[in-house]
């Protein structure tokens, strides 16, 4: 299948999609019902991928995962063990990125580094994509490049695929996660939170949409607050990645970063 025809099979595959009724009501639709700042804990990944945070970092971001239950700790992967030592038994999950922040090098050093951690005690791999390869058409090596990376997970391991919103038109967003769903990821991701942008309602609703209700989406950067996460899981998000995650809690205003 050349390049074009897996262009055409995507969209006919998307906009049948699209024209199911169900996917009117796939975003949380918190409403009058919303969850209360301490209840967004098991929504959020406590990130730390700063490439200055030195081990007291790490410390602390493990110490704030357990007290206030987050899905996970995420963080680049020589940290891997370091943090899984720390969250053994504690419910908290282990999350690694993959390929990080640029997503350019070989599908095979990204499946080593998948592999060495999971080895290391990861439970959930966020991958970034080649974002190069998609805006040049290159889409059987994109998909590919994913699955190479899901081949080098465990059975149970979570796989989101990054897919840098802020560096792709609305039709590069709807290929990269209809290509992430051939591929075998259980989630899409907005963005690294290093090449600018951040996660929005627009992005986050047409990403549900193109994925469908039974897929994971995952919002990242420039998640500071309560009121942002709310409106963020309202589009369709059920997941979101934040340093500021202990503001988002407590209803208080983060101070930036990824």
């Amino acid at each position: 299948m050349d390049q074009q025809q897996l262009i055409e099979q995507i969209t006919s595959e998307v906009v049948k999609r699209l024209k199911s009724e169900m996917l009117g009501q796939v975003g949380q639709q918190l409403g009058d019902d919303a969850i209360p700042p301490a209840g967004l804990a098991k929504y959020i990944d406590h990130t730390m991928l700063q490439p200055y945070a030195n081990d007291q970092a790490f410390d602390k971001l493990c110490e704030e995962a357990i007290k206030w239950g987050f899905c996970s700790c995420c963080v680049n992967s020589c940290r891997v063990k370091y943090i899984a030592d720390k969250l053994r038994g504690t419910g908290v999950k282990v999350c690694s990125v993959i390929g990080f922040p640029l997503g350019q090098m070989d599908s095979r050093s990204k499946a080593f580094e998948t592999r060495r951690c999971v080895e290391d005690g990861a439970d959930e791999i966020d991958m970034v994509i080649n974002v190069g390869m998609l805006k040049s058409g290159h889409l059987d090596y994109v998909e590919e490049d994913i699955r190479t990376v899901r081949r080098a997970t465990r059975q149970n391991t979570v796989l989101k695929v990054i897919i840098e919103t802020s560096l792709l038109e609305d039709e590069e967003k709807v290929i990269a996660c209809e290509l992430s769903k051939r591929a075998g990821a259980d989630f899409v991701k907005t963005c690294t939170g290093f090449a600018g942008g951040g996660a929005n309602p627009h992005d986050i609703s047409l990403m549900r949409r193109t994925v469908g209700p039974n897929m994971g989406v995952k919002a990242s950067g420039g998640m500071r607050n309560y009121p942002r996460a709310v409106q963020i899981l309202e589009a369709g998000a059920n997941r979101i990645g934040a340093v500021s995650s202990v503001a988002i809690v407590t209803g208080q205003e983060g101070q930036g970063g990824y």
